[in-house]
Order: structure tokens, then sequence, then C-alpha cells
């Protein structure tokens, strides 16, 4: 079953632009396939998708070419290494990495292009995000979490 629903975002994700983990589920949902934004986050994880950005300044999700997926993976790397705390307060996101290593983790973080995530100015070991009204600070925090724990195993 899991590879049917995964195969399913794969044709969904290449057919229509698919913002959010909730219009995925609910089309899958609409397919037949019985399942929870949990799931679908936990497939888009594994499928390893990312948002890709669209003509009209939407983002949706798509595919990573390998040459794509192993920057990515660089990234990932660097933010596992680097990140020692994140905070938020009202829509800034407060970094704090290991002495010397924010400027390289700010870089990772604009060019991986983390949904609600507009830019970010970095120090020695402090990174300032700006994070999109509409978004919530914690939800960007999650997304760099799940990114980092994804990394440190492997």
């Amino acid at each position: 079953m899991k590879k049917k629903r995964q195969q399913a975002i794969i044709e969904l994700i290449t057919k229509q632009p698919v913002e959010t983990q909730e219009e995925l589920t609910s089309l899958l949902n609409d397919q037949g396939f019985s399942t929870t934004q949990a799931t679908v986050s936990r497939d888009i994880r594994e499928l390893e998708l990312t948002k890709i950005p669209l003509p009209d300044g939407r983002q949706a999700y798509g595919l990573l070419s390998a040459r794509e997926k192993e920057v990515a993976k660089s990234y990932q790397r660097i933010l596992n290494d680097a990140i020692v705390s994140m905070e938020t307060s009202g829509n800034l996101l407060v970094i704090k990495t290991a002495s010397g290593m924010a400027m390289a983790c700010a870089a990772a973080l604009d060019d991986l292009d983390l949904p609600g995530l507009m830019g970010s100015i970095a120090g020695d070991d402090t990174i300032f995000c700006a994070v999109r009204e509409q978004e919530n600070g914690s939800d960007v925090i999650r997304e760099i979490r799940l990114m980092m724990e994804s990394t440190s195993d492997k």
C-alpha cells in the first residue's frame, strides 16, 4: 500500500501543482487512499520531495534531480553540524550555530528555499531569519529539524 500511495503522490505532483501536505492528503483520500497528514509528511521525506517555485510566485512539491539531491544533502549536513539552537519571536527566527558556522548555515538555508523562510542575515554564530507573516516560525523550525534528523540517520 505504501508503494502505491507514494507512486500516486509522484503522479499527482507531476500532473498538477500541489502546495500543501493537507492538499496532498485530500487528493490521496479522493483517490481511495485512507491516509493522514502525518503519513503524507513521512512520504514526502522518503521521496525526498521539495518545494519548487511556480511562475506566479507560489510553491508546489516537486522531485529533485540526482545532482540537486546531492546538493540538498550537503546543505543538510551543514545544518546538522552547525545548528546549536533555534527560537522564534514574531516573524523572526533566531538560530544559534557553532562559532564561525553561521554564514555557511545561512547560505544553506537560503538556497534550500524552505517554505515560509524569506531570507537570512548571519554573523559569526547567530542567524536572523525572516519568516513570512502567514507562516508559523515553529513550522519552519520543525522543517529544519526534520531535515537535520534525516541527515543524521544516513
